[in-house]
C-alpha cells in the first residue's frame, strides 16, 4: 500500500485542471472545502429547479421559476437614471416583461430582436398585476433550447462562486470519474438497489427530479454509505491494531465479587448483569478489551466498574480508574472504598496533590504490587507512575479524554484492557460514529429505589416564590444546589451572576447557609466549598455548571436551575441527575425567562415528559444536529460531505457489521472486494486507515 492508486490521480489533481477554473477560482472554491476534484465530486446539489417548458405564466402559482416560448415585443428603456430597462414578451396565453437592471440595451436589443421567438426561464413574479421576470437566467433562440436542463441542480455556493460556474466545474470533473471495482458486499447492493459508483456520482449530480435529490434516493444512499463504510473500515482496523497487541486473559474466580455482592443493600439490575458479565468474558480473551460504559445518569456504573477492576485484582494484577478532576476521584474513593474494604483489597488515590515523601511512597507500594488498585486524575500518566502489573484501566466521562490519552494509557500496562465509562446517553448512530473502534455495554435500567424527580417550569418573575419553598425545605433539613445561568460572553460575567445570586441567598436564607463554587475560584477553595455542602454545613450550593459531572450528595433532593432555557438538553438532564440520589422525594425547577424560542420550550418540555436519557439524546440529536451534540471541535466525529448521522442511523450500523465482517474474513484487505476496499479508503482520505493495514 505504498501510495495514492493511479486510477486517481485525476481526482486528486489541482482544481485548475478542471473547465474554466483558474487559480482565482480555485482559491475562490476553497470557502465550500473544495481543494480537488474529489471534494467538488462529493460536494452535491442541495436542491434543484424545475425548468420544464410550459405553454403560458398563466395559471402558475407565483412567484416561481418558469421556462416559456415567448415572441418578443416592444423595448421600453427607462426614461430617468435609476429605473430598470423592460422588453414586453408575449407566450401562448398572456403578455409579461422582462426587467433588467443596469442593463446595455444595444445587448439587449441582439439578444431579444423584436418580433423574434426565444425561449426564456427564471423567476417570475407579480408585480401591480402585471407578470414579471427580472433577469432572466436563461435567454435562448429555439434552436439551442435544449441547453436548458430540464431539472437543474443548485449548488451550495460561497462568495465568488455562481451556480454556471460550480455546475460547469463539476460537469467536468465528472468526465474524469474512474471505473472503480466495487467495494460494496453485492448482496447488500442488490438488495437495496444501489447503483455502482460511478453512475451513483453522475446521478447525484444530475437529478431528473426533486426525489433524486432525497436523502432517500438510491445514488444518494450509496454515496452516503461510501462514506460511512470507510469511516467504520478505519474504526475496525483501529480496533483490530488495539486487538493485535496481544492482550492478557485476566481469568476471574469470582472470589472478591461475591463478597462485595454480599455487601450490597440491594440486588444488581438485569442491566448490570448483564455488563458485568460482557465485561469479564471480555477480560478473559487473550485479546485487549475496548469497551464503552454507556449508561444514564444514576444507572449503576461505578458498580460495574468495581466489579471490572475485581476480575484485575482477582488475575493477579493492578487496576486504575482516573477521573477529570479531584473532587470527582476523591468521591470515587469514597464510593468504592466499603466495597474495596469488604473484600480485602487495598484502595489508594493519587492526584496531582500529592507531593514529596507520600507521593514517593505511593509509586513504591504501587511498584511493588501493594496497591492493588489506584484511583486518580490526569496525574497517573507522568512517567514516574510506574504499576507492577496494570490489567484494567477505567476511563471517566470519556469526552473530557482523546482516543490519543485512551492509548497512552494502555501503554502503562503491557497490554492492559480498556474500559470507558459515559454518564451521556449518546444516540446509537453518534455512538457508532463516534465509538465505532469500541464494543459497548449499555445499562438502560435504574437500580432499585431510585425516586422519580418531579420536573416543573417556572417563570423568573416568580423567583422569591422559590426563595420561600427553598427556606421551608431546608428548615426541613434538606439540601439545594442552585445552578446560575450560563453566559456565553465570558467565565467572568458567569462569575458575577453566581456571585450576585449567592449574595442575595445569603440575605434571605443566612449567612452560614449558602455556598458557592464557579470556575475561576482555585481549587483548593473550590474543593472546600464542596466539602462543606457534602459534609451538610452549607444547605444549598450556588454554582454555575462546574457540578454537572458525577458529584454525588444524597441528602440534596432540589435543583434550581436559573434561564433553564439557555442550556443544552443533554447539560439539563445531567444537572437535573445530581438530585435524587437520596431517599427523599427530589424536585427539579427550570427557571425560565419569557418569552422563550421555540426550541427553547421544546427543550424544557422534553426534560419535563421524560427521564430517559437516551430518548432525551434522540431528541437532542434531532434538534440541534451531530456536531453540535458533542461540539464537533473536540468531538473527535468525521466530518461526512454526504452522509447525515441524524437520518442515517441505521445506514451507520449497517456499514459497522459490513466493515467488521469483510476484516474479519480477510483482515489484510488482499482479496478482490478488499483490495476496492483499500481504494475506497483512498479515495476516502482516510489515511489513518492505510497507516494501519499491513503493508502488503
Amino acid at each position: 500500500m505504498s501510495g495514492r492508486p493511479e486510477i486517481l490521480f485525476p481526482l486528486f489533481a489541482g482544481l485548475e485542471t478542471l473547465a474554466g477554473v483558474g487559480p482565482k477560482t480555485a482559491k475562490t472554491f476553497e470557502g465550500l472545502d473544495v481543494e480537488k476534484p474529489r471534494d467538488l465530486l462529493f460536494t452535491l446539489p442541495h436542491s434543484g429547479i424545475d425548468r420544464h417548458k410550459r405553454t403560458s405564466i398563466q395559471g402558475a402559482d407565483l412567484p416561481q421559476v418558469l421556462t416559456v416560448e415567448v415572441e418578443v415585443g416592444r423595448h421600453l428603456a427607462p426614461s430617468r437614471k435609476g429605473l430598470p430597462y423592460r422588453v414586453e414578451v408575449r407566450d401562448a396565453q398572456t403578455t409579461f416583461q422582462l426587467v433588467f437592471f443596469h442593463a446595455r440595451e444595444d445587448w439587449l436589443k441582439r439578444q431579444l430582436p423584436t418580433g423574434q421567438r426565444r425561449v426564456v426561464s427564471g423567476k417570475v413574479e407579480l408585480f401591480d398585476s402585471i407578470g414579471q421576470m427580472p433577469h432572466p437566467d436563461h435567454i435562448l433562440p429555439l434552436d439551442e433550447a435544449d441547453e436548458i436542463p430540464l431539472f437543474e441542480p443548485v449548488y451550495p455556493l460561497t462568495a465568488g462562486l455562481t451556480q454556471r460556474g460550480v455546475a460547469k466545474a463539476a460537469g467536468s470533473a465528472i468526465g474524469l470519474l474512474p471505473e472503480l471495482e466495487e467495494w460494496i458486499d453485492p448482496a447488500l447492493r442488490s438488495r437495496e438497489g444501489w447503483p455502482s459508483w460511478k453512475a451513483a456520482v453522475e446521478t447525484a449530480h444530475h437529478p431528473l427530479s426533486a426525489d433524486e435529490l432525497a436523502v432517500t434516493a438510491p445514488a444518494r444512499q450509496r454515496l452516503a454509505y461510501d462514506e460511512l463504510m470507510a469511516h467504520q473500515l478505519t474504526l475496525a482496523l483501529a480496533r483490530a491494531a488495539v486487538r493485535k497487541g496481544k492482550g492478557v486473559a485476566a481469568i476471574s474466580t469470582g472470589g472478591l465479587q461475591s463478597k462485595v455482592l454480599k455487601s450490597l443493600p440491594y440486588r444488581p439490575t438485569g442491566a448490570q448483569e448483564r455488563a458485568i458479565r460482557e465485561i469479564t468474558d471480555d477480560m478473559a480473551q487473550p485479546l485487549r478489551m475496548n469497551r464503552l460504559l454507556q449508561g444514564d445518569v444514576g444507572a449503576g456504573k461505578t458498580l460495574v466498574a468495581l466489579m471490572a477492576l475485581l476480575v484485575a485484582v482477582e488475575a493477579g494484577g493492578q487496576g486504575v480508574m482516573m477521573a477529570p478532576t479531584e473532587i470527582l476521584a476523591r468521591q470515587h474513593m469514597a464510593g468504592l472504598r466499603p466495597f474495596t474494604e469488604a473484600a480485602g483489597v487495598v484502595l489508594e488515590i493519587l492526584t496531582g496533590r500529592d507531593k514529596g515523601a507520600e507521593r514517593a511512597a505511593k509509586l513504591k507500594a504501587l511498584k511493588n504490587g501493594d496497591i492493588h488498585i489506584l484511583v486518580g486524575t490526569h496525574a497517573v500518566f507522568q512517567t514516574d507512575v510506574e504499576f507492577a502489573d496494570l490489567r484494567l484501566a477505567v476511563v471517566d466521562e470519556q469526552h473530557r479524554f482523546g482516543v490519543a490519552q485512551r492509548m497512552e494509557l494502555g501503554a502503562k500496562g503491557r497490554a492492559a484492557d480498556m474500559l470507558v465509562m459515559t454518564a451521556t446517553p449518546i444516540p446509537r448512530s453518534l455512538s457508532l460514529a463516534q465509538y465505532g473502534d469500541m464494543d459497548v455495554s449499555v445499562l438502560d435500567e435504574k437500580p432499585p429505589g431510585r425516586k422519580p424527580i418531579t420536573t416543573a417550569l417556572v417563570s423568573t418573575g416568580r423567583l422569591d416564590e422559590v426563595v420561600e419553598k427553598l427556606r421551608k425545605a431546608i428548615a426541613e433539613g434538606r439540601q439545594a444546589y442552585w445552578v446560575c445561568p450560563l453566559v456565553e460572553e465570558s467565565e467572568s460575567v458567569d462569575m458575577t451572576a453566581a456571585e450576585e445570586r449567592f449574595k442575595r441567598l445569603r440575605a434571605a436564607l443566612g449567612e452560614d447557609v449558602v455556598g458557592l463554587v464557579h470556575g475561576q475560584m482555585p481549587p483548593a477553595q473550590k474543593d472546600s466549598a464542596m466539602a462543606s455542602f457534602v459534609a451538610g454545613d452549607t444547605r444549598v450550593l450556588v454554582s454555575t455548571t462546574v457540578i454537572e459531572v458525577g458529584v454525588d450528595v444524597p441528602n440534596a433532593s432540589i435543583m434550581v436551575i436559573e434561564r433553564a432555557e439557555s442550556f443544552g438538553l443533554a447539560q439539563l438532564h445531567q444537572l437535573r441527575g445530581r438530585v435524587g440520589r437520596g431517599d427523599e422525594a427530589s424536585t427539579c425547577l427550570l427557571m425560565y425567562q419569557p418569552p422563550m424560542s421555540e426550541s427553547g420550550r421544546r427543550r424544557l418540555e422534553i426534560l419535563r415528559e421524560t427521564e430517559d436519557g437516551f430518548r432525551i439524546a434522540e431528541e437532542d440529536l434531532a434538534m440541534r444536529g451531530a456536531g453540535d451534540l458533542i461540539g464537533t471541535e473536540q468531538s473527535g466525529l468525521p466530518r461526512f460531505r454526504i452522509a447525515d448521522l441524524e437520518r442515517q442511523s441505521a445506514l451507520m450500523a449497517l456499514a459497522q457489521s459490513d466493515a467488521r465482517k469483510l476484516l474479519a474474513d480477510d483482515p489484510d484487505l488482499t482479496s478482490e472486494r478488499g483490495q476496492a476496499a483499500r481504494i475506497l479508503l483512498w479515495l476516502m482520505e482516510q489515511d489513518k486507515a492505510i497507516r494501519l493495514i499491513s503493508v502488503g
